[in-house]
């Protein structure tokens, strides 16, 4: 299994998956919440690697929400017992989408047409009829993307 996580400054969205890519629990939850939870507080990760989208610079201003949200990405990467990856936007855009210009309403729709069975607007489906990506809301996209760019690329390696 794979933990990917989409860091924020307060709360980061993550995804536990399967090398099927199949999401098998994800959330949006505070910092602190999630470095318990999946890094620190278990006897044993359940998962074998983690991968983390990275901020990049553009050559923006940016304000101290990003570079809180460094401090987390550094605090996962320290509490970390797996290999972890670190996964740009970019690259993730490129992945899905083939283009960095990508937003990400594009890759919500990339995902959406790779993985949904019957739901093909968005994937999610109904509680008595669930797809692919039943629960799945803001963030947690995100982190799901990154967890696939990651696999993919891994996928690729050995070919």
């Amino acid at each position: 299994m794979i933990l990917a996580i989409d860091p924020g400054n307060t709360e980061s969205a993550y995804v536990l998956m399967g090398e099927d890519y199949k999401p098998i629990a994800f959330g949006k939850i505070k910092n602190e919440d999630l470095l318990k939870k999946h890094m620190t507080e278990v006897p044993f990760p359940i998962y074998r690697e983690c991968v983390i989208e990275m901020v990049a610079s553009y050559g923006m201003a940016v304000g101290k929400e990003v570079f809180e949200t460094c401090v987390w990405i550094g605090r996962f990467l320290q509490a970390s017992e797996v290999e972890t990856k670190l996964i740009y936007r970019k690259d993730v855009k490129m992945n899905l989408c083939g283009q960095t210009r990508a937003k990400d309403s594009n890759i919500r729709q990339a995902l959406v047409d790779r993985f949904a069975k019957h739901d093909l607007k968005n994937g999610k489906g109904k509680k008595g009829n669930p797809d692919w990506f039943y629960g799945f809301k803001a963030d947690i996209w995100q982190s799901y993307a990154c967890g696939v760019t990651y696999i993919d690329s891994e996928l690729e390696k050995c070919i």
